[in-house]
């Protein structure tokens, strides 16, 4: 593919702006459904008008359907789905998987793209995309420059990276935190952003998980033939405008324009990083501050009778706004610079280098000399990006209208897409019989506010006569008024492969502790999942009850290559029985395995379920995050489930480390570090590159989830450890109805949060 510039559109006026600062394609969302359900967003209208607007010049618009669905929220996604298939978006950015097979079987002119929130981060999670039928795959941020090469150079799928904008600290999809602890789910576009909070991790008190900005600059140049994305529909038209101009120069010039940074920085930025681009990278988080910092013009030199003096490195105006970093404080101290001194005169602008002294407002902090001065907002750069837009309503969608008008003596016929309609009357010889066509395509091209436009328009007269202009507006208007306005309704696709039968259902523990394995009495369980490492081999497996064993991958496998030999060698050694979390283990296990679904992959509804079953799936596990009420609905339609009793749920699955050490010197063993954020007290268990967020109170379901219809019901014993007398005495008091002390149920007993 030709690379493409992506940019965001969080309103209809971002989307003009990304398109005059030279964005080749947009994405946005609607009113719903939007993992942005924060922004403005879209109404059809105007989802209708911006991409009638962007195939008048070339460019795409591609809309964001990519929040989890739960079963009631099925006929909406149709309603949802069928506008954009109306409005001719160019493709629906998808994660869940049952929205992609509604998408996929009712709407097949609809082209799939894999949201990044499906987590895929390496060439085998881009191959299960395009077996389920997408074009493209959105990849994880967290992979490196020669990752996303092999991906796009062996996959057969368009890829797409996100080259600027926010990040989150848990791969996107992977985190819970939001959700399991306020309801508000970032699968669902309600995130709180519980990664920006202060925690107190090693006796300091700071933001151990705020990510800074990506920003790969002169690093898009590498990215030959994918789609640039950049990340930003919660910002302005303004923003958006800027962010598209500054790497529409890079490029179109292979250059920097320091000028057009500067400006960025003055519209919102944190501090920038690549991530992991060029490798594995420590310098991603902003412990001290947060939020909007602005561009660094200097440092306070004085401090005098509620002002303070600088020499700024930018130049500033009257109005512009200044923010100090202030020790102790998580955000910097911001404020209009209302009064300006210059050697002793006020003064409208201020120069680079030039001594300035700026009035502080009333009830200030306390200002200590040296503290960071950011010039957070510049009236010149509000000005700096004007933009064109086309009239409201210039621009509208319509599906060519072929016509075929009939003239005779006495009445006029018009015929289209099976409907004909007439007009009776007497005409006479027409003394220029040549301008009739004419005349009746000027009267036919008024479509007005109807969906069509004229296509093809071929008038039969054979006797030469005349039609007045009267008469063919009519005939035109009680066509057009005939004609249906939208399409065929449409109905959800079958799903035929959830009816089974009722069955007791199998006790099942999960572990990543193979001495727990060992331990376990096969009493305790029908079916034991254990969870495979990089270093997992046949002969570690040989004390296990291979009849009731059910080997796991883990969520996330980078490096991929050690796995993907890793399960060879298991399946040549017998091991036939699977389980995965994420959609890299459908291609690496093979075809004639038994694979389950864990709930990393989120299942809301039976539609997910139905994509899951005939991607050769034999159970699903209900997802960890929903609500008791659906999961009853679901469990009227199959048994083909598992339900999560028990589990210390990583909230937090992160590429990015809290270790002090540097890399090069890393052990990579297991480490467990205390933190907390005055709501609560977690576990971060850092380990062979990846770290884990677990809540100190696990995860239990009351007793009531136990008498639910599902397949099976689990116990998971990962990522903690248990001693086997630990892990019994819970199996216990689940097993009798017991409740644990210091538990939580998450969203279980109560809706998702609105």
């Amino acid at each position: 593919m030709k690379t493409e510039l992506l940019s965001p559109a969080g309103d209809i006026e971002a989307a003009y702006s990304a398109f005059y600062f030279g964005a080749d394609a947009i994405y946005l969302g609607l009113r719903r459904f939007s993992a942005r359900a924060e922004a403005t967003n879209f109404s059809p209208k105007e989802l209708d008008e911006i991409t009638a607007y962007a195939h008048s010049i070339n460019k795409k618009v591609y809309v964001a359907v990519n929040t989890v669905v739960q079963e009631n929220e099925l006929s909406d996604v149709l309603e949802t789905l069928t506008i954009c298939d109306h409005c001719h978006v160019d493709a629906v950015i998808v994660q869940d998987w049952g929205v992609a097979r509604v998408a996929r079987t009712t709407f097949p002119n609809l082209v799939l793209h894999g949201s990044t929130q499906m987590a895929v981060h390496n060439l085998a999670g881009a191959l299960t995309l395009k077996k389920m039928g997408f074009k493209r795959v959105v990849l994880a941020r967290e992979l490196s420059l020669p990752e996303i090469q092999k991906i796009q150079r062996e996959s057969g799928l368009e890829v797409e990276v996100f080259i600027h904008g926010a990040l989150c600290y848990s791969y996107s999809g992977l985190c819970l935190f939001s959700s399991l602890t306020t309801g508000r789910s970032a699968n669902r576009g309600k995130c709180v952003y519980s990664c920006r909070d202060t925690f107190k991790l090693n006796g300091r008190q700071y933001h151990p998980f705020s990510m800074k900005d990506l920003a790969l600059e002169k690093d898009v140049l590498k990215l030959s033939g994918l789609s640039l994305k950049i990340e930003g529909r919660k910002k302005t038209a303004l923003y958006v405008g800027a962010v598209t101009d500054y790497y529409r120069r890079i490029l179109d010039t292979g250059k920097i324009d320091i000028g057009l940074t500067d400006n960025l920085k003055q519209i919102f930025a944190r501090p920038w990083t690549k991530l992991h681009f060029n490798g594995k990278n420590k310098d991603v988080i902003e412990p001290d501050f947060v939020g909007h910092r602005g561009l660094p013009i200097g440092a306070v030199d004085k401090v005098f009778n509620h002002t303070i003096t600088f020499c700024p490195t930018h130049g500033i105006a009257r109005y512009d706004g200044i923010q100090i970093d202030i020790p102790g404080t998580e955000k910097p101290f911001g404020f209009s610079a209302e009064n300006l001194v210059v050697n002793g005169k006020k003064v409208f602008e201020a120069q680079k280098g030039q001594a300035v002294t700026l009035t502080l407002p009333p009830k200030h902090p306390f200002i200590q000399k040296g503290c960071a001065v950011y010039l957070a907002s510049s009236t010149h750069v509000k000005g700096a990006y004007p933009y064109k837009k086309p009239r409201p309503g210039a621009f509208k969608n319509r599906k060519s209208l072929d016509v075929d008008v009939f003239v005779s003596s006495d009445k006029v016929v018009a015929c289209a897409e099976g409907i004909t309609v007439e007009v009776r009357n007497q005409f006479e010889t027409a003394q220029h019989p040549e301008k009739t066509q004419d005349a009746f395509y000027r009267a036919f091209d008024k479509t007005g506010d109807t969906s069509f436009k004229l296509g093809l328009l071929t008038v039969h007269n054979p006797e030469g006569l005349f039609v007045p202009a009267s008469v063919a507006n009519e005939l035109r208007r009680s066509l057009y008024l005939q004609i249906p306005q939208e399409s065929k309704t449409v109905s959800l696709p079958e799903t035929p492969l959830l009816k089974t039968a009722q069955t007791t259902p199998l006790r099942v523990i999960k572990t990543d502790d193979l001495d727990l394995a060992k331990a376990l009495p096969e009493t305790a369980y029908d079916e034991l999942i254990y969870v495979v490492s990089s270093k997992t081999v046949a002969n570690d497996l040989s004390e296990l009850p291979r009849p009731k064993l059910r080997l796991a991958l883990p969520t996330i496998l980078r490096p991929e290559t050690p796995y993907a030999r890793i399960v060879q060698a298991l399946w040549q050694a017998g091991y036939k029985r699977w389980e995965t979390g994420n959609p890299s283990g459908l291609s690496l296990i093979p075809q004639e395995a038994d694979i389950t679904l864990d709930a990393m992959i989120p299942v809301l509804n039976t539609q997910a379920i139905q994509q899951a079953l005939e991607l050769r799936c034999s159970r699903i596990t209900f997802s960890i995050e929903d609500t008791k009420s659906n999961i009853q609905t679901l469990t009227e339609q199959t048994t083909q489930s598992c339900l999560i009793l028990y589990q210390d749920v990583p909230l937090f699955l992160s590429a990015n480390c809290l270790r002090e050490n540097a890399c090069q010197v890393c052990p990579q063993e297991r480490l467990e570090m205390s933190l907390s954020n005055g709501k609560g007290s977690y576990t971060a268990l850092s380990e062979n590159c990846q770290t884990t967020v677990i809540d100190n109170r696990p995860f239990c379901l009351p007793v009531s989830a136990k008498h639910l219809p599902v397949g099976a019901w689990r116990i998971d014993f990962c990522y903690r450890r248990y001693s086997v007398e630990q892990a019994l005495e819970i199996i216990r008091k689940i097993e009798t109805g017991q409740i644990l002390p210091n538990s939580f149920s998450g969203n279980f007993e109560k809706q998702f949060a609105s």
